[in-house]
């Protein structure tokens, strides 16, 4: 399987601490390649491999697009590399979450700006899925979308002190992506927060130690219930990177890489 994943790797081959870094939706591992790089990483020997979800950057989606089977996925992946540490951005997040409730991730977690629930989302992708349900409107919504993406995130990175190369890189890859494909995820994807309402609970169950990363400027809801309860959970440890939003990742990667060898430190070895 692995041969038909799109994957980047850095450090050790032979490391004795390997982290699987799963992006985000409509991501690439390109996301990733800021906290790869970041010198602690190195000095901590970790061994990394990140993965695109497939379907997303126009690689070839699996037929069960279910949050559930992604996590398996990234389970049989994460097991064949050796990676006891998972990361994951954005719908990564949720899907890391979702391997920890099912079991199929052995160690930690460090979840970047998960969404707990329905109501956490962002707003524009709740209109999008609801109108991407209508046969007539649903393909030419996912296409104005793809198109509008790339010059509204790379000003919003610009905005974030990202290189104007770098958002271009990032932006671009972005927009990268089949309507088609991305129409149908989104739908699985409200179908799996409608099944789990609180997903803190998930995670709470599941008692896989994780840390939960946040920018303080992040668009993506977080209820003060939820909050409680995960600041309540020993095996939770929250965290909030100054100066970021939802893509903390390429944001503030020197920080995101020291919460990273944080997380690894605890798995023994």
């Amino acid at each position: 399987m692995n041969g038909s994943l799109d994957l980047r790797r850095a450090g050790p081959a032979n490391a004795a601490r390997r982290v699987l870094l799963v992006p985000g939706g409509m991501c690439t591992t390109e996301f990733f390649a800021d906290v790869m790089a970041q010198p602690v990483m190195a000095e901590a020997g970790l061994g990394m491999v990140a993965a695109t979800l497939p379907g997303f950057g126009r690689t070839t989606p699996p037929a069960d697009l279910s949050m559930e089977h992604y996590a398996r996925l990234m389970g049989e992946l994460a097991a064949a590399e050796g990676c006891r540490v998972v990361v994951g951005h954005s719908l990564g997040a949720n899907v890391a979450i979702e391997m920890a409730a099912l079991g199929v991730v052995p160690g930690p977690l460090v979840l970047l700006s998960p969404t707990f629930s329905r109501a956490d989302e962002a707003k524009f992708l709740g209109v999008l899925d609801q109108v991407g349900r209508v046969p007539a409107l649903g393909p030419l919504a996912w296409t104005a979308m793809l198109k509008a993406v790339p010059p509204m995130m790379k000003k919003e990175m610009l905005k974030g002190g990202i290189p104007e190369d770098r958002a271009e890189k990032l932006a671009a890859d972005l927009g990268n992506n089949d309507p088609v494909f991305c129409r149908r995820v989104t739908r699985h994807y409200y179908e799996y927060l409608d099944r789990h309402p609180s997903l803190v609970a998930r995670l709470h169950a599941s008692a896989t130690r994780s840390w939960v990363v946040r920018g303080d400027r992040d668009d993506i809801g977080l209820k003060d219930e939820e909050r409680r309860q995960l600041e309540a959970s020993p095996e939770i440890m929250m965290v909030t990177v100054p100066d970021a939003g939802h893509a903390l990742l390429v944001e503030q990667p020197a920080r995101v890489a020291e919460v990273i060898v944080e997380a690894t430190e605890t798995v023994q070895i």
